[in-house]
């Protein structure tokens, strides 16, 4: 549905993405995460041909963007962190005007407008003048006009930014059931955001794709943590002599300990040989123990190491 192969771009001397490669399936709802400025919203720009990288290629179906941005425009709703609303026309007339832009039959114009309206809970609201709805309202008079040309691929940039407690449920709720006909790819800074409707992950950080794997993967792995009262430089060559242990990664810890993420098929397997290790090495060992990852660790193990 979706390849995006080496995608780069600069602004002088900041590389906001830096040869991001991933592949989106049909169906899936994949959350972009990272924090602000790690380039989320330049990535999306490209893959909706509204800014040209410097070099790769994006794909949407059998269509590269670069080559036919308007082709790929017709296949792809698109809602940007601040909705282009008017807020002196009725939800109706700005649906209608956002019809005639997507280049609609004309006599489609009014069918889509309802069938918009029922799908965002927006009937009652269509003589209502966009300026004086909510802010969850107007969240959903865009979500109305990127769905009604019936694309095959939904992209919003941070579409519950601003929204309070009740309105980020309702509009949790209606991104799962567009999933039922779209593909949809959402960014965002909230980890909360992703655990609660994403299939997969996307982690961006400072331009570079960091992860891309699906969310039970990143939840459901148990790795084994140790912390030591000081930096051992040995110890990642000693560790990975031993063919059961995977990574080894360095985090800071605290009061000046050193703390490191060790993955493995069988962390509980591992465990008592990671101490056996410490052990012969001779580090000072102030905590060993399994961890099941969750997104939040993750991230943060990522941001950390970044």
């Amino acid at each position: 549905m979706i390849q995006v192969s080496q995608l780069t771009k600069t602004y002088g001397a900041i590389t906001a993405l830096d040869a991001v490669e991933f592949r989106i399936e049909r169906g899936d709802i994949v959350g972009l995460l990272g924090p602000n400025g790690a380039g989320k919203t330049t990535l999306i720009k490209i893959m909706t041909g509204y800014l040209h990288p410097d070099a790769g290629t994006v794909r949407i179906g059998d269509i590269d963007v670069m080559d036919d941005p308007l082709a790929v425009q017709t296949r792809i709703g698109y809602l940007p962190e601040n909705a282009p609303l008017y807020p002196e026309l009725s939800v109706q007339g700005y649906l209608l005007l956002m019809a005639d832009l997507h280049r609609m039959e004309r006599d489609r114009h009014v069918d889509a407008v309802l069938e918009a309206a029922e799908a965002t809970g927006l009937t009652d609201r269509l003589t209502q003048k966009i300026g004086t709805l909510s802010k969850g309202y107007r969240q959903r008079v865009g979500i109305a006009q990127a769905i009604m040309h019936k694309p095959d691929l939904l992209i919003f940039d941070e579409p519950s930014v601003g929204l309070d407690p009740t309105q980020i449920i309702e509009i949790r709720s209606l991104i799962r059931s567009l999933a039922e006909h779209s593909t949809i790819i959402f960014s965002t800074h909230i980890l909360a955001e992703v655990e609660a409707l994403c299939d997969r992950v996307l982690i961006l950080l400072n331009g570079k794709l960091r992860s891309n794997a699906r969310l039970d993967e990143l939840q459901g792995a148990t790795d084994v943590v140790l912390v030591l009262d000081r930096d051992e430089s040995d110890l990642k060559p000693i560790l990975a002599r031993h063919p059961a242990i995977g990574e080894v990664h360095r985090l800071p810890g605290a009061n000046g300990q050193t703390r490191y993420r060790i993955t493995a098929d069988d962390a509980q397997e591992v465990s008592p040989l990671v101490y056996q290790t410490a052990a012969k090495a001779g580090w000072a060992v102030r905590e060993l123990y399994c961890e099941t990852a969750s997104l939040e660790s993750t991230f943060n193990d990522l941001a950390l190491r970044n």
